[in-house]
Formats: C-alpha cells, sequence, structure tokens
C-alpha cells in the first residue's frame, strides 16, 4: 500500500513540477524586464548590502567581485 501511495505522490510531484516550466516568448520578454521585476528594486541599497555581506562574511556570495574579510577592496 505504501509503495503505490509513494508512487502517486511521485507522480503528483513530477507533474507539477512539469507545469511550472514555461517558455518566454520575445514578445513577453519587454514586460520582464521592467524595474519592478527586479530582485533588488534600489540598485544602490543592493550594492551596498552585498558589498557588507562579503567584507563580513569573507565571501562574494556568487558575485561578480572578490573580497576578504577585512573589507578593503
Amino acid at each position: 500500500m505504501k509503495h503505490i501511495m509513494y508512487r502517486i505522490l511521485g507522480l503528483c510531484t513530477l507533474v507539477l513540477m512539469a507545469t511550472a516550466c514555461t517558455t518566454v516568448q520575445p514578445w513577453e520578454r519587454g514586460s520582464l524586464a521592467q524595474d519592478v521585476m527586479a530582485w533588488q528594486a534600489d540598485a544602490m541599497k543592493g550594492s551596498l548590502d552585498n558589498h557588507i555581506h562579503f567584507a563580513k562574511e569573507g565571501t562574494s556570495g556568487g558575485g561578480s567581485a572578490a573580497g576578504g574579510g577585512c573589507g578593503c577592496n
């Protein structure tokens, strides 16, 4: 009985994952490129937050800037 429930759960998960994928059409890209769709609405605040993070943590968090723990980049 558990084996069947696991299969049903796996199938439902697979169906939900497959429906979440979509292709962005060229005419839809303009609305997705608007400022309100950005992860960080204020670019200056985001840059400052990233600098503080990699200065304190000693890692850049996957960004393009390399940094050390001292914050003297």
